[in-house]
């Protein structure tokens, strides 16, 4: 189980995370602002991943729609030949970013889970890269997408698998774990990888991701701490990481790591501060983490309850 680098939060401006904004003005440049300059914002990036790897971090994950994470990712590996070999690349397909680097857009991305945009993003997703990634995943799985049945799809993910990529999905919504599970049954499935939402608020999936493990494929915690509801100020688990000695980020992370069926549980650090105080989840004592387990017993939310408000934050 390890801690991996999520890119959604470095690169593009704005995100939905809580805080984004007021995190990149203050360490992209002095003024606020500079975060919607690509330069300015790539250096900010290639920083930040020179941090995680810096600290051991080897699992890296991007989107197409994550503004140009996908190409800072690329820029990055190519400055030191020879990362790539040491490091496990994960990119997603699907959504496709549309607000251009623009202060305040009313829309940040468009889905679509058809044959032409797969035929469109994977050879972006290639000259982005400098090469294939090791895991490629149809980006926010739901029970109304295509993906599911287009066996033309399903088609040219085999032939991806074929060639030596990881195929998978991630997931988002209350369904998490009816779209997983309807894969997971699919015959000569193309799917081997799965990146979902699990964090002590929104714990819906973890008994379908523990199906997907016991079925050999490859499990990624995303948005472990809830957008930022679980770091910070006001977090549910700020009494409870006081009292254990660590910080609210840190322990929402650790337990999500000590999930048995986890492999990869990412932090979406925009800054290399945030960075190195998620990973002290690595660190702290098992019984630091089941006490904290414990403290989180009770704070689940009903999973429709919780996407509703996720969909409510801000893109700042």
């Amino acid at each position: 189980m390890h801690l991996g680098l999520g890119t959604a939060s470095l690169g593009r401006p704005e995100y939905l995370n809580l805080g984004h904004g007021d995190d990149l003005d203050g360490s992209v440049g002095p003024t606020g602002g500079e975060r919607y300059d690509v330069s300015r914002l790539r250096a900010h990036a290639l920083a930040v991943l020179d941090a995680a790897w810096d600290a051991g971090v080897r699992h890296y994950d991007a989107a197409r729609s994550y503004g140009a994470a996908e190409q800072f990712l690329g820029d990055w590996l190519a400055r030191t030949p020879g990362r790539r070999e040491e490091v496990r690349v994960g990119s997603k397909w699907g959504y496709t970013y549309v607000a251009g680097f623009r202060p305040g857009a009313t829309e940040h991305e468009t889905k679509d889970h058809t044959v032409a945009t797969l035929d469109r993003q994977w050879p972006e997703t290639l000259a982005a890269l400098g090469g294939p990634p090791d895991l490629y995943l149809v980006h926010s799985l739901t029970p109304d997408s295509p993906a599911l049945e287009d066996r033309a799809l399903h088609d040219r993910l085999r032939a991806l698998a074929a060639g030596g990529v990881r195929v998978g999905l991630s997931t988002s919504g209350p369904a998490q774990a009816e779209v997983l599970r309807r894969l997971l049954a699919l015959p000569e499935t193309p799917f081997s990888t799965v990146q979902s939402t699990w964090n002590p608020l929104e714990p819906s999936a973890g008994p379908a991701l523990a199906e997907a493990r016991d079925a050999g494929w490859s499990v990624v915690v995303k948005e472990a701490m809830a957008n930022g509801r679980l770091a910070g100020p006001g977090s549910p688990l700020g009494d409870a990481a006081r009292r254990l000695g660590t910080t609210a980020d840190a322990l929402a992370l650790a337990v999500a790591l000590r999930q048995p069926w986890a492999d990869v549980v990412l932090t979406g650090a925009s800054t290399t501060a945030q960075l190195h105080a998620n990973l002290a989840a690595r660190d702290l004592p098992d019984d630091v983490v089941a006490a904290g387990a414990e403290a989180t017993s009770g704070l689940a939310e009903q999973a429709a309850a919780y996407w509703d408000h996720r969909r409510s934050l801000p893109w700042t």
